[in-house]
């Protein structure tokens, strides 16, 4: 059985990722200034803490960080089957090979959840370190999209 999927859907399925993608990457600044109120409160003493608290950044952060998980790891599969099923192949270069490596730091960010719950600076420190390399990757990312979105848009 060979099942055609229409030229319309194909076309248009191509502007999926993209537009994914810009409202992760908006979503990803947003977790960053959660992240960086999470880190206020843990520091913060008195009533500039119970402040910060009533804030209840330390679960936002956690429910945006967990949707981003989520959302870039699906974002990437259909952008690969998309590519595939509109071109019979993917194209392997630098955007592919970043934007899995980012799903990968993705993946090894959210799995130091536990130990950052569990009080571990260290996972804490990395933590960090992923996301911010995650926010650069994301915004050349942003720009050789924009290239690629581009060239789609003159060969329709």
């Amino acid at each position: 059985m060979n099942l055609e999927i229409p030229a319309s859907i194909k076309t248009w399925s191509q502007f999926g990722h993209p537009l994914l993608m810009w409202v992760l990457l908006g979503l990803s600044i947003y977790a960053l200034y959660l992240g960086i109120q999470v880190r206020r409160t843990r520091t913060a003493e008195g009533d500039a803490r119970k402040q910060l608290i009533q804030g209840k950044f330390n679960l936002k952060h956690y429910q945006i960080g967990s949707l981003l998980f989520a959302l870039m790891v699906l974002g990437t599969i259909g952008a690969m089957g998309v590519t595939y099923i509109n071109n019979g192949k993917l194209f392997v270069g630098p955007h592919l090979l970043v934007g899995l490596s980012m799903t990968g730091l993705i993946s090894i960010s959210a799995a130091l959840s536990p130990y950052m719950q569990k009080g571990q600076d260290w996972a804490r420190y990395t933590h960090i370190v992923l996301n911010i390399s995650l926010l650069g990757l994301f915004g050349w990312q942003a720009v050789s999209g924009l290239e690629i979105l581009q060239r789609i848009i003159s060969k329709m």
